[in-house]
């Protein structure tokens, strides 16, 4: 079970008056094995320390939301010494009074009923005797709360780090739309000026692309059948611009139609290919595409033709570039992922794999 999951314990963790109730509780609970062995009944155990959880939590919660702010948190240690030796002693000795003449009494105890002034005269004995027993469980709810608070920081730190990484992850999608939505509309343009017949098809696919980019693409993680349609959408678009000077093959198959993935990774890949390999090419323009998904296993291949000008790595590091979809890759699947680049002189080649749930 993970932090992240809202569970039944998470709940109960975060709610403060159940975390109250459920310690005191199995303070309660343990009695039959701290008690005497004269109680011979669990029942006895617990109607034996029930009547004497009271001068637990009272001492308790005097300690912790009494003491601690009003004096340990404002550094006046001294002060604090002193409240806590006088009550100290005086919930010891009603302790020690309460123990003798109400909790004995349940157990038919034979024992001497000491007064409260006997009580108090032999503190010397009073002291050692009650003082673990009062104070052993503020003790443990002091540590409790502190090990509650480092937990609930920790959950706040996990949440604030989930929200940075979704929200870098959102700002990286996003740079995929303007390039291709500012070249797609250019060609959309030109065609209404040629009053050709492909306008109301790229008028439908690129209205298709961006309901998928904007609605649907609003869960961790999308079926890789609809990444494919948006590859597809995406390869008939470029076509429309670069004509008969493009050869490109995309080969995709996938042996679980229920294969899943995070979105708008595939396409970052392929985008990249096209703006920083085809856009640059003067001739023609090869790019390969290849996807498949095998036991879970999807692995994902874009080859394509550089050219004249551009002759470094640096060009592709451009715009959304390799360590953008890298990123994407970390916030996701971090650990997870297999990421190789091959570059040549007028070649440019990625290769990756990840597993898919």
């Amino acid at each position: 079970m993970t932090i992240q999951e809202n569970s039944f314990w998470d709940r109960i963790f975060e709610h403060r008056v159940l975390l109250h109730i459920a310690f005191w509780l199995s303070i309660l609970m343990i009695a039959p094995l701290t008690s005497y062995g004269n109680i011979q009944f669990s029942w006895k155990a617990i109607l034996f320390r029930g009547v004497l959880m009271p001068m637990k939590i009272i001492p308790t919660y005097f300690l912790v939301y009494f003491l601690f702010p009003r004096f340990w948190q404002r550094k006046k240690y001294l002060v604090f010494a002193l409240y806590f030796i006088i009550s100290s002693f005086v919930f010891t000795v009603v302790y020690r009074f309460i123990n003798i003449h109400v909790a004995e009494t349940i157990i038919n105890s034979e024992y001497p009923k000491e007064s409260l002034f006997q009580i108090i005269q032999e503190w010397k004995f009073t002291i050692p005797t009650y003082f673990f027993r009062v104070y052993y469980s503020s003790f443990s709810f002091v540590l409790f709360r502190i090990y509650r608070r480092n937990e609930l920081r920790k959950r706040a730190m996990l949440t604030l780090e989930r929200e940075k990484s979704q929200a870098e992850l959102n700002f990286l999608r996003a740079q995929i739309h303007p390039h291709f939505l500012f070249n797609t509309l250019n060609n959309l343009y030109a065609l209404t000026l040629d009053k050709s017949d492909d306008a109301p098809e790229v008028v439908a696919k690129l209205a298709d692309m961006l309901d998928y980019m904007l609605y649907q693409c609003t869960e961790p993680k999308v079926l890789v059948s609809k990444e494919i349609e948006l590859l597809n959408n995406y390869i008939d678009l470029e076509k429309l611009r670069y004509g008969h000077r493009l050869q490109l093959t995309f080969e995709h198959s996938i042996d679980n139609s229920g294969a899943r993935i995070a979105p708008l990774i595939l396409i970052s890949v392929v985008e990249n290919a096209f703006k920083h390999g085809a856009s640059s090419a003067m001739h023609d323009i090869v790019i390969q595409i290849s996807l498949s998904v095998h036991n879970q296993q999807l692995h994902f291949r874009v080859f394509n033709t550089k050219g004249s000008q551009s002759n470094s790595q640096a060009d592709y590091k451009k715009g959304i570039g390799a360590k953008n979809i890298q990123r994407q890759l970390e916030l996701v699947y971090p650990g997870q992922y297999e990421w190789t680049v091959n570059e040549e002189a007028d070649t440019y080649e990625v290769n990756f794999s990840l597993n898919t749930p």
